[in-house]
């Protein structure tokens, strides 16, 4: 087999990221529009990922957010975004690097994207220490300020999901 000098692999997954990153810029400048909303599953312990001490024991290989009607403050950076999000009706601030994302879910469209992070670093065990876990934010608005808890998100059915991975070389 030829060997794949361009490296299509990484160039499809960084383009598809920027379809991701996009999004959540216009979400963050104009909201959401129609009836959007993301599901977002991202690696717990990836380099970059800050979230609380007391999330990451709840979910510590992974975790998916849902970007709907109850997230404040969403900035998104060119490697990463942050974003306020209530759980168990304390809010939180969790900052999540692009490269950290396993999928991104649109089911009001029937849109989906599978990121391959196998190849996703875990952050050594003394910066992981040494870093802060992001303090608890204060609640936006009350209009937004309902506690929002993790809901179980929807499989995929019937979505059009792109799959990065069989795209990988191997």
């Amino acid at each position: 087999m030829a060997t794949d000098h361009i490296r299509y692999d990484v160039l499809a997954r960084d383009a598809l990221r920027g379809v991701l990153r996009k999004v959540l810029t216009d979400a963050a400048a104009h909201g959401l529009p129609g009836e959007h909303h993301f599901f977002i599953t991202f690696v717990s312990e990836a380099e970059g990922v800050k979230l609380s001490q007391r999330l990451l024991a709840q979910y510590p290989e992974e975790m998916t957010i849902i970007l709907q009607h109850q997230f404040w403050d969403l900035v998104v950076l060119e490697d990463r975004f942050e974003v306020g999000l209530s759980f168990g009706g304390i809010p939180e601030r969790l900052v999540v690097p692009f490269s950290a994302i396993k999928s991104f879910l649109d089911p009001s469209v029937k849109f989906g994207l599978q990121f391959d992070t196998s190849d996703v670093a875990e952050p050594a065990t003394e910066t992981s220490a040494a870093a802060p876990a992001p303090a608890a934010v204060p609640a936006p608005a009350a209009e937004n300020a309902e506690t929002a808890e993790e809901p179980t998100p929807p499989s995929a059915g019937g979505a059009e999901v792109v799959r990065l991975d069989r795209f990988r070389k191997k």
